[in-house]
C-alpha cells in the first residue's frame, strides 16, 4: 500500500512548505502527492473536498484561452482597449 498516492492542490507559492512536510512531485501528472505512509492530516489545507480524477476534456485549456483569461483577470496588456495604442509593425516607428 505504500505505492498509493493522494494528490494535493498545492499552489506554486506553497510548494516548499508541502515539500518540507514530505509531499512529492509527480512530473507526469504535474501535481504534488502524499504517499500512504505519511500522516495525511498534515496536508489538509491542500486536499480538495472531493478527490476525483480530472477529465482532460473539461480541465484542459488551450494556451490562448489561458492567456486571455489571465490578461482579463490581471489587467495586463490592456493596450488593446487603449484608444491611443498604435501597433508597431517593424517598418517605421509610430512615434516619428
Amino acid at each position: 500500500m505504500a505505492d498509493s498516492k493522494t494528490y494535493l492542490n498545492v499552489p506554486f507559492a506553497q510548494k516548499d512548505a508541502a515539500k518540507a512536510l514530505g509531499a512529492r512531485w509527480d512530473a507526469a501528472n504535474k501535481k504534488w502527492y502524499v504517499t500512504a505512509d505519511k500522516d495525511i492530516t498534515l496536508f489538509a489545507q491542500w486536499q480538495s473536498d472531493s478527490v476525483k480524477p480530472e477529465s482532460p476534456s473539461t480541465t484542459s485549456k488551450t494556451k490562448a484561452q489561458a492567456t486571455s483569461i489571465n490578461i482579463a483577470t490581471t489587467g495586463v496588456m490592456t493596450h488593446a482597449a487603449d484608444k491611443n495604442f498604435v501597433a508597431y509593425n517593424g517598418d517605421a516607428p509610430p512615434w516619428d
